[in-house]
C-alpha cells in the first residue's frame, strides 16, 4: 500500500529493512497485480489550506503535505485520485 501511495520503491525499501532493492521489487508486483494500470498513473487531487484547522482536516480525509508556506499563508495538500 505504501508503494501505491508513494510510487517510491527506495522510501518503501528502507520503511521494510530490506538490504537489497530486488527484495522490495516483489511488493511493486503485488502493487501491479492488485491496480493494474491504475498504478501507472500519477493524477492527484490538490487543496491548500491556509490554517491548522483545513490543515488537519485535509490529512484526517488522507491528503498528505507536498510544500511550505507561500507569500500568502497556503500550504499544498495532494491525494491519489
Amino acid at each position: 500500500m505504501e508503494y501505491h501511495r508513494t510510487k517510491d520503491i527506495y522510501y518503501v525499501k528502507d520503511l521494510l529493512g530490506h538490504k537489497k532493492l530486488s527484495s522490495t521489487q516483489v511488493y511493486v508486483h503485488y502493487e501491479r497485480a492488485i491496480y493494474g494500470s491504475l498504478s501507472n498513473k500519477d493524477e492527484f487531487t490538490v487543496r491548500v489550506a491556509t490554517n491548522v484547522e483545513e490543515s488537519c482536516a485535509l490529512v484526517e480525509t488522507g491528503f498528505e503535505y507536498v510544500t511550505g508556506e507561500y507569500n500568502d499563508g497556503g500550504k499544498i495538500f495532494r491525494k491519489r485520485k
